[in-house]
């Protein structure tokens, strides 16, 4: 954690990006480091936890990160926690909370409410359209004999 933590000042000091760093650690060695470079690539994908998990699958040549741990000096946001959960790391560790984070104007509260909203009344629209035709692909999915599931 303390590593996580110093790269999120890192980060700052270095006018590269917000205040967020995580690692990834595997049996107790550090396999991956990220820092939020959002403003830097320019890429709102960028989020510290995101570029680890990146970099730690690119380093390790797997698309799981199920012997894995990740330390983040924050809460991770919505999208983030997506990421964790489609890494299927074993256990995430961090050190400030979403509020922390939020009094410093980084409030991801807006998402979780949106999630909960009907796909239509959201403040960006979700409108579902040519379901049939999109089908396709998952037929050829499910039909294909040498695909590796995940």
């Amino acid at each position: 954690m303390a590593r996580a933590i110093q790269l999120s000042l890192d980060n700052v000091l270095r006018d590269q990006g917000g205040p967020f760093g995580a690692v990834v650690v595997k049996n107790g060695t550090i396999v991956a480091e990220g820092v939020n470079r959002v403003t830097a690539t320019p890429d709102p994908t960028a989020h510290a936890e995101v570029v680890a998990i990146r970099e730690a699958c690119s380093r390790l040549g797997v698309f799981e990160l199920k012997d894995c741990e990740l330390y983040s000096s924050c809460e991770p946001c919505p999208m983030c926690l997506g990421a964790i959960y489609w890494a299927r790391l074993a256990r995430v560790y961090f050190a400030n909370f979403a509020a922390d984070a939020s009094a410093i104007g980084f409030d991801d509260s807006f998402i979780h409410h949106e999630l909960a909203q009907p796909r239509a009344r959201r403040a960006i629209p979700m409108v579902q359209m040519m379901r049939q035709e999109a089908l396709a692909a998952f037929r050829a999915w499910r039909e294909k004999p040498n695909k590796i599931p995940y």
